[in-house]
């Protein structure tokens, strides 16, 4: 079933992707909750591990954050295992979220996330070798997180910023 947003925090899509760390074949983990409608990303995080705990742990301080409760909210995600791992489905079903998954075998089921990943890895300020830690991978996260959603100017959202979006300022900004 598609799922359609006609506003902000009613469809948003997350996934993880692997940041390089200074150690061969060992990789950080960045989690990402994007607002399908406005773009805006809601919740980022970098962990040591992929799993299903510390996907629910994002996304229940994502809501807490922003203030929002959940109950409604449809959550999608490809078919990974931490996104469709007992405890982070637990966590959707205890708080009312409405949890939507990728066809099986489909590998671009999830082009809104898929795509804000592009943009994060092609950005000038991407760096070309290792994060050196934990700690720094997160700050040039949090950076691109704040540079994404207040200065980026999204072509899909006719060049207004996801935060812009989000906050309904795009009739009046492109007026």
């Amino acid at each position: 079933k598609q799922h359609v947003a006609t506003g902000p925090c009613q469809v948003f899509s997350w996934d993880i992707t692997y940041l390089r760390s200074p150690v061969r074949g060992r990789f950080y983990y960045l989690y990402l909750i994007l607002d399908v409608w406005s773009r805006k990303i809601m919740g980022a995080q970098v962990y040591r591990e992929e799993s299903m705990d510390r996907a629910a742990e994002l996304f229940e301080a994502t809501c807490r954050r922003h203030r929002l409760d959940p109950e409604g909210i449809v959550l999608h995600a490809d078919n990974g295992g931490p996104m469709k791992g007992s405890t982070m489905l637990a966590t959707l079903q205890n708080l009312g979220v409405v949890a939507s998954f990728s066809r099986p075998r489909v590998s671009d089921d999830n082009p809104f996330s898929e795509a804000l990943f592009r943009t994060l890895k092609y950005r000038p300020e991407y760096p070309s070798g290792p994060f050196a830690s934990l700690a720094e991978a997160q700050l040039w996260v949090e950076d691109f997180v704040r540079w994404y959603n207040t200065e980026h100017r999204h072509s899909a959202i006719r060049f207004v910023t996801p935060q812009e979006r989000h906050d309904g300022r795009e009739t009046e900004i492109l007026r």
